[in-house]
């Protein structure tokens, strides 16, 4: 019989944007009072079609549309904003939270692992409970962005670890495929984007009822 301490994974390598926090609302919303600051309509669709991406990728696709500004600057503009809105107020994804704290409680570490850059990733872990993230792979740090695996092989690596005993939990199909391609067990949690569902895909409503239970089966699963 196996003993819950090898049973475990490893670590959770969480997305932040839609996974852990909802700030999709305020990207869209900063990307939308920058362009209408410019004399520019922008439409959530758009802003949609941004979901996971690259932040300069994002800023391009700005300038692409017909904002006149550097993408440096579209991305420091667009950052700032949202890091104003989440200071304000942090929307966690329904039992996100719950299940940061029985991590924790488990002794299973935790590390971000996001497009957004460190500035506004350290705004959000800071608004979790402490001690909540062992570690942090920031957009502006990779050299290779989702739906590359860099971020995912980096956010196993921080802790010295295998991303096979790794999971990760992602809303975006860049995320996603990221996460599938460094060999984590990489749970889709579709938010506002579906994702398609493939043979040894793994994908969850919500991670609303879900738990270490959970992690651990699905651990067992791919270690047979």
């Amino acid at each position: 019989m196996t003993n819950h301490a090898s049973a475990d994974p490893s670590a959770v390598l969480w997305d932040m944007d839609g996974t852990l926090v909802d700030t999709e609302p305020y990207w869209i919303r900063a990307e939308t009072e920058l362009m209408n600051a410019h004399g520019l309509s922008w439409s959530e669709e758009q802003g949609l079609e941004f979901v996971g991406n690259e932040l300069i990728v994002s800023a391009r696709m700005m300038r692409e549309a017909g904002l006149d500004l550097p993408a440096e600057e579209i991305v420091e503009t667009l950052m700032g904003n949202v890091i104003e809105q989440i200071r304000a107020s942090v929307p966690f994804r329904p039992g996100a939270l719950e299940l940061l704290a029985e991590l924790k409680a488990e002794g299973i570490p935790n590390v971000m692992v996001t497009m957004s850059y460190r500035p506004l990733a350290e705004a959000v872990i800071s608004s979790c409970p402490p001690n909540s993230f062992a570690g942090l792979v920031s957009g502006d740090e990779v050299s290779a962005g989702k739906p590359d695996p860099e971020p995912y092989l980096r956010g196993a690596a921080l802790l010295g670890l295998d991303p096979a005993d790794c999971v990760a939990l992602e809303d975006s199909k860049p995320g996603l495929a990221s996460a599938e391609a460094a060999g984590t067990i990489a749970i889709g949690i579709p938010h506002f984007v579906d994702l398609e569902p493939r043979p040894g895909r793994i994908l969850w409503d919500s991670l609303e009822g879900r738990g270490v239970a959970d992690l651990r089966r699905l651990h067992a699963q791919q270690s047979a």
